[in-house]
């Protein structure tokens, strides 16, 4: 709360150890707020925030690994000084910081870069310099707030091999982004959160089952113009696009296609509806390409030693 306003208002979640969790929201939802809070840089008026099984302290604020959307790298330090001081201040040896350091350029294909300073690399460049910074200390808890802003296809997909590694060993990643497709691939669950409140909490698959429409979709060979039980009918790019009837399922209509003479079935799903038309749907507006992301929480997990 500021004053009169309140920020963020009754969030409760998880975030559970080996996950990469969707924060996200307009901007001006309370994301930010939150972000803040998780971090102790603001303390929240009521409430309580559990950070790797307990209140937040110094050692705990070690192991957080934060990508925030405002990059803010040293620009006259060299690359490699940047990311060898980084990684002391989060209580790497030197030796360790160089190992870590060394490895991870070569991972994110910028070893070539290391001598140069920050303000002679490219945004995509700086991008992926700030993201190596923020794992370094290989943290139990990664914030990321639009992780691949900036960068290419192919470093896009060097950063996602890197989340995948880490959340397969046991670190949980919450990850903020406009970029829904990136949310629906790699996301298992979701938080949205409009004007400081949740509005959507839970496993993206279940979510987008709940939104799903009576609609589901046919690749077929043969042809069909009317089907029993189906109120609209479209043909387009190879496969039908078939809107049920009210209290009509999905069951009673295949049965009827297998039935169909000249007709045989190679495809039947329902239509998944896409994550933004959920986001649309729940908040009233669609999103802009500035606006998205990031939560209050519980984060489950074991502290790791640097």
């Amino acid at each position: 709360r500021f004053g009169e306003t309140v920020a963020v208002n009754q969030l409760e979640l998880t975030v559970q150890a080996g996950e990469v969790f969707g924060f996200l929201g307009h901007n001006g939802a309370g994301k930010t707020t939150t972000i803040r809070m998780i971090l102790d840089i603001i303390k929240p008026t009521s409430g309580q925030i559990s950070v790797l099984g307990g209140p937040m302290s110094e050692a705990t604020k070690a192991q957080i690994g934060y990508l925030p959307e405002e990059r803010g790298l040293y620009e006259n330090m060299t690359l490699l000084d940047t990311l060898l001081f980084l990684g002391q201040l989060k209580g790497l040896s030197r030796r360790t910081a160089r190992q870590r350091t060394e490895q991870y350029l070569h991972e994110v294909d910028l070893w070539e870069a290391h001598d140069r300073q920050i303000k002679a690399l490219s945004r995509g460049m700086n991008q992926k310099a700030q993201f190596v910074a923020a794992i370094l200390h290989e943290p139990a808890l990664i914030i990321a707030d639009e992780p691949f802003s900036g960068l290419d296809p192919v470093n896009t997909r060097v950063i996602k091999k890197l989340l995948y590694t880490m959340r397969d060993r046991g670190t949980a990643i919450v990850m903020s982004t406009h970029q829904m497709h990136q949310v629906e691939e790699m996301c298992q669950r979701i938080l949205l959160i409009d004007r400081g409140r949740q509005v959507l909490y839970g496993p993206l698959q279940e979510i987008r089952q709940r939104f799903a429409g009576n609609a589901v979709e046919v690749e077929l060979r043969g042809h069909v113009d009317q089907v029993p039980g189906v109120a609209h009918l479209n043909y387009a790019n190879g496969s039908y696009r078939m809107v049920l009837e009210e209290g009509v399922q999905p069951e009673t209509v295949l049965k009827t296609l297998v039935q169909c003479p000249d007709v045989t079935v190679e495809r039947f799903a329902p239509v998944q509806t896409a994550l933004d038309e959920i986001f649309v749907q729940v908040v009233g507006r669609s999103l802009s390409p500035e606006e998205l992301p990031s939560a209050e929480m519980v984060v489950e997990g074991e502290e790791r030693a640097p």
